[in-house]
């Protein structure tokens, strides 16, 4: 079993509208925790022209860090897996943001994230 969340883009808050960027998962059962991004730039655009693109790749990179661990994780890397996902999909009033957690069935959560990307992102 895994869950996972995907991050969404949402340049004009006030307006509610967004975009998929990318997923997270976490697999308690495998002790993994994962992030993948793609920002679509041309889409991000015609929400806002006037997006911070290198803002957002920034904070894309760090749920990326985050999930990664080692020093890319800053503090974050001392933490477990779950605790690392948990923290990643708390709800958040910001530009980048986690969506509602689902969960699934896997045997490859590593391959899963690869999978929903393609399937919700891309």
């Amino acid at each position: 079993m895994f869950e996972y969340a995907l991050v969404r883009v949402m340049p004009r808050i006030e307006r509610g509208e967004l975009i998929n960027a990318g997923v997270l998962v976490y697999c308690r059962a495998k002790s993994f925790v994962g992030a993948r991004v793609h920002l679509d730039e041309t889409r991000l655009r015609c929400l806002d022209p006037d997006v911070d693109v290198a803002g957002v790749r920034a904070a894309l990179r760090g749920y990326e860090g985050i999930c990664a661990g080692g020093e890319r994780a800053g503090q974050a890397a001392e933490d477990d897996p779950g605790r690392r996902f948990r923290w990643l999909t708390a709800p958040r009033s910001t530009i980048v943001q986690p969506g509602p957690i689902h969960t699934g069935l896997t045997e490859d959560p590593e391959a899963e994230v690869d999978r929903l990307l393609d399937l919700l992102v891309r």
